[in-house]
């Protein structure tokens, strides 16, 4: 063959319809075309979250939640009147905010406070957040525990639990203990 018979040999292999082409196969062609840029789209989504999530963190002081300053609680200016009261309050020379509000395990402390971030920040954000600020289920039982753990003697002698009767919540008459009003 001349070098010319080649070439056109090459553009009607290059220009040549398959014969098993049917309804939909160039669609799938189209769809392998797209299917190189998901990765790069999925990178480019990842990144923006990614950078968003961390200027947020930097902005609103986040490793100072890392940590165990009760001072940090009020970076959000939402938490200024119970910081306030608990600098009232008898338990400022005892108890920080993680003391009651945190479990005592290092796993349960970081995983509450990582959980309440994320909501607090997610609440002030949005502009959601209940006025007065009200404590959540899950973080109530975490207080109530701390309660019974510095207090255990005294709620023992006074719970009815261990005599079968209703288990006394500490908080519902003491809710203003660790922040006064």
């Amino acid at each position: 063959m001349s070098q010319e018979q080649d070439r056109e040999a090459e553009e009607n292999t290059r220009t040549a319809q398959p014969a098993a082409e049917g309804p939909g196969r160039g669609r799938a062609r189209a769809g392998r075309r797209w299917a190189g840029s998901l990765p790069l789209a999925l990178c480019v989504a990842l990144g923006a979250i990614a950078g968003l999530g961390g200027y947020t963190f930097v902005y609103a002081k986040g490793a100072s939640y890392l940590q165990d300053e009760p001072s940090a609680c009020a970076n959000c200016h939402i938490m200024n009147e119970q910081f306030a009261g608990w600098q009232r309050s008898s338990h400022r020379a005892v108890a920080g905010c993680n003391d009651c509000h945190a479990p005592h395990t290092l796993l349960g402390k970081y995983v509450t406070k990582a959980t309440n971030g994320f909501w607090h920040s997610f609440a002030f954000t949005t502009g959601r957040f209940p006025d007065p600020i009200r404590i959540n289920p899950g973080n109530l039982r975490v207080t109530e525990e701390t309660c019974r753990s510095c207090h255990g003697d005294i709620v023992h002698a006074i719970d009815g639990e261990h005599r079968g009767a209703p288990r006394l919540s500490c908080v519902r008459c003491h809710e203003s203990v660790g922040h006064l009003h």
